[in-house]
């Protein structure tokens, strides 16, 4: 369902494509500072549905967000599933993520591990038709954690990066998903996880699946033309961020994207030092 509500200090948005298909033409939202863009791609290319699913929750007060983008595979019911079990875990979600800086990474991911690793979770992996990529990230103070399993990605948008040569945070892990076939079956369950510490200054957060990536020209799998098109002039400062996320959206309608495309995206400002940085 798609949805936006807020509780005491939390903002929650929730959306999966067996609620809405957004063929033809995308739709954007708000979790507040955090925009979503869903799209279900070209019906004349032969779009039929949209598999993806999208959560977000903020607390302003406490200072973090957290955010999951699911690409499932046959039918959204592994997305369906990933967020439904992600929001039965939330109290423990938003307490992880409220402790120190120090720890509260390590608790956030031990949670969704143990979750996503448990005897019942799995049973319910069994009976579902499909599985999917998903890709999990939280911002708390100037750091970011992220841990994905699949080819969904995560890139982090800021000049002192791109001038490095940085642009995605993760790489694109093919053959592992959560459902019916699942990588927590395995032995040892296969997926990344990483800490990144933001720069000074504006850095834009960007999560995506692969519709927008696998279409037409493929201008966005070039991680560069990427970083152009969500960055003024290449340089991240304040903008109208759901311009951005429609402007790329509707490019991948006119080349006739046949698979489904969702975005995350948001801006945080660092106003602490970061290592190395210019004086």
């Amino acid at each position: 369902m798609n949805s936006a509500s807020s509780q005491s200090s939390l903002a929650t948005y929730r959306w999966s494509g067996s609620a809405k298909l957004y063929l033809d033409t995308p739709a954007i939202s708000t979790c507040e500072q955090v925009v979503v863009g869903c799209y279900g791609g070209n019906t004349k290319a032969g779009a039929q549905k949209n598999e993806d699913g999208a959560l977000v929750w903020c607390d302003k007060e406490q200072n973090w967000e957290f955010a999951l983008i699911v690409d499932a595979h046959y039918t959204p019911q592994s997305a369906d599933l990933l967020l439904d079990a992600i929001e039965s875990i939330q109290p423990a979600i938003v307490e992880a993520l409220t402790q120190p800086i120090s720890t509260a990474f390590f608790s956030l991911q031990q949670h969704i591990v143990t979750l996503l690793g448990s005897p019942a979770f799995l049973k319910r992996c069994r009976e579902v038709i499909g599985e999917a990529s998903c890709l999990f990230c939280a911002r708390k103070d100037r750091f970011l954690w992220w841990l994905n399993i699949g080819d969904c990605v995560l890139y982090l948008l800021h000049p002192e990066l791109a001038y490095m040569g940085q642009i995605p945070l993760n790489q694109r892990s093919f053959f592992e998903w959560v459902g019916r076939t699942n990588t927590f079956e395995l032995p040892v369950p296969c997926f990344s996880s990483g800490i990144k510490e933001l720069r000074f200054g504006w850095n834009r957060i960007l999560l995506v699946t692969d519709g927008l990536l696998e279409y037409g020209s493929r201008p966005y799998d070039n991680p560069f033309r990427l970083y152009q098109a969500f960055t003024d002039r290449q340089e991240v400062r304040e903008t109208n961020l759901s311009a951005l996320v429609q402007h790329a959206l509707k490019r991948v309608h006119k080349e006739k994207g046949r698979d489904s495309a969702t975005i995350i995206v948001w801006d945080y400002y660092n106003r602490q030092g970061a290592t190395y940085s210019a004086p």
